[in-house]
């Protein structure tokens, strides 16, 4: 009995100290029509916070490792909150100004198991370059760590 009660113990402490260590970052919509964070880095049940510190942006999903189970988009001038629980690289954007590559990548745990799919996501030509912008830089600050 003393065993099971040592067990769970060290579970539970497990656990919680797991979810003690998730992280809370914040993105605001800038007034160059871009996110202040722009490829971000976290762990699998971290939590990101963007900020409507300019008016006319919103935040939308074109792609993440699981299509079945993207985040919400936001509503206009909107705070929009999101936990992330799947590995994998989510690419998103502001609904109006995607194409002109107000665009966005979070990573996370540095699992880039999606990243032919991502790279498919059509946008304008102004979008593609940014987005093969975002990616190379996401890559190099993966190769850095």
């Amino acid at each position: 009995m003393y065993n099971y009660t040592k067990l769970f113990t060290f579970l539970s402490l497990l656990i919680l100290s797991k979810a003690g260590f998730a992280e809370t970052i914040q993105i605001e919509f800038t007034e160059d029509d871009a996110y202040s964070i722009q490829v971000a880095h976290i762990n699998a049940g971290d939590t990101i916070e963007w900020l409507p510190k300019n008016e006319g942006h919103n935040v939308e999903f074109f792609g993440g490792p699981d299509m079945s189970s993207m985040p919400p988009t936001s509503e206009m001038d909107e705070p929009h909150t999101v936990v992330f629980k799947a590995s994998g690289i989510y690419l998103y954007g502001c609904t109006p100004h995607a194409d002109m590559g107000m665009l966005g990548l979070v990573i996370v745990d540095n699992d880039f198991h999606n990243l032919n799919a991502i790279k498919k996501i059509q946008f304008s030509r102004v979008g593609r370059s940014v987005l093969q912008r975002l990616l190379k830089i996401a890559q190099t600050s993966l190769s850095l760590k």
